[in-house]
């Protein structure tokens, strides 16, 4: 069995922690094979927005990895998280499912309240999560508020740093909101320490992510 991982983000934290949380629920002898394009993460923040040619780079990694084998595809950059939703349709058809890292966080966040507190460092994460978030919600058939928090100043810190600045945002959230998420998996290793520190439901999306991936191999048949 071969799943591929897919990043437009690269930091060391992030792949860590995605590798962890994907091996401590797949089989010892699954193969996970990672694709990486920053360019495409710097392309949509420099914009703004997910360019048709960041959007065709990001499709053409999910083509490689079925070229290559994959039996599934973990997309893991949220604020390309809508170019995942569109190649849905061609993952159905190949039989190669694209997983959102996020989806399942989203639709956790929108069981465990009403009020959800979004935390990013970039607007081009921040508004996609929220789409997320809004779109499962209709779905699950309940409303939700969302309350914005960008997290300015996060690039260059160190993680005690980050988890400083993260918790003095957060400290603008935690009476307005019943759930803490955090749009971007870079951020997941600040999940325990804003949980304790505020008492909320926190929820970073790599946890999530591995368990939908493990779930689109359990409807393959493959586990």
């Amino acid at each position: 069995m071969k799943v591929a991982l897919v990043y437009t983000s690269t930091t060391p934290e992030l792949i860590e922690l995605v590798e962890k949380e994907v091996g401590a629920v797949l089989p010892a002898d699954t193969e996970v094979v990672s694709y990486q394009d920053p360019s495409i993460l710097a392309e949509t923040r420099d914009a703004g927005f997910v360019t048709a040619p960041a959007a065709a780079r990001l499709v053409g990694m999910y083509m490689k990895a079925v070229t290559e084998g994959a039996d599934a595809i973990l997309n893991l950059c949220s604020s390309v998280g809508e170019v995942a939703d569109a190649a849905q349709e061609i993952g159905r058809y190949t039989g190669i499912p694209i997983v959102r890292v996020d989806e399942e966080m989203c639709r956790e966040a929108v069981r465990q309240g009403r009020r959800i507190g979004v935390m990013a460092t970039l607007p081009t994460t921040l508004n996609p999560t929220k789409n997320t978030i809004t779109r499962v919600a209709r779905e699950m058939n309940r409303q939700v508020e969302l309350v914005d928090a960008l997290v300015d100043g996060a690039f260059g810190l160190d993680q005690e740093q980050f988890k400083g600045l993260m918790s003095r945002y957060a400290a603008k959230l935690a009476d307005q909101v019943d759930v803490i998420l955090f749009a971007q998996g870079s951020m997941a290793y600040c999940e325990g320490y804003i949980h304790e520190k505020y008492g909320k439901v926190v929820l970073s999306s790599p946890r999530f992510g591995a368990a939908a991936l493990k779930d689109a191999l359990v409807g393959k048949g493959l586990l």
